[in-house]
């Protein structure tokens, strides 16, 4: 049976803000400061942060960590009916990820534009080729998130 998901957007800030968090943890280990959580049902299913620097793993995006986490939480490896709120654009290995967990929607906040593919650098999930749709919004707390990327890459400059 396929899960429909009612999108109430008063929430998108709230989770959003939960990923943000998230992403200061990331911050405060040294890595990138981007952070998701996946939602279901209104639950918080999966939480991430960046920490490819840490696990040695090119892999652990924020997205991919808390996909991973999910995927175990509910013993699937689609996540029908979900939705992903990422600080930053998603970029092609996470994309990639998030149309095979079958994710119905990701919010994002800033964007990426050296690597983002649901704007930036191309329009990923709208493909023909796909064969599963995500509905995606940015721009949710773009300035907060975008705020926490800049200063983060200042404090490193200026550590140099």
């Amino acid at each position: 049976m396929k899960r429909v998901q009612i999108i109430d957007r008063s929430l998108d800030a709230h989770f959003m803000r939960e990923a943000l968090a998230l992403a200061a943890e990331g911050a405060a280990l040294g890595e990138v400061p981007v952070g998701a959580v996946l939602v279901q049902d209104g639950e918080i299913i999966g939480r991430g942060f960046n920490c490819p620097i840490s696990t040695s793993d090119p892999s652990a995006h924020a997205e991919m960590v808390a996909i991973r986490v999910a995927a175990l939480a509910v013993d699937n490896y689609r996540l029908p009916g979900s939705t992903l709120y990422v600080t930053l654009e998603p970029c092609s290995m996470c994309a990639g990820l998030i149309v095979h967990s079958r994710i119905q929607r990701v919010v994002y906040g800033a964007t990426e534009p050296k690597a983002g593919v649901a704007i930036s650098r191309g329009e990923f999930f709208s493909q023909a080729f796909l064969n599963h749709r995500v509905l995606v919004e940015g721009g949710v707390l773009a300035e907060e998130c975008g705020a926490v990327l800049s200063e983060f890459f200042r404090a490193r400059r200026q550590a140099r």
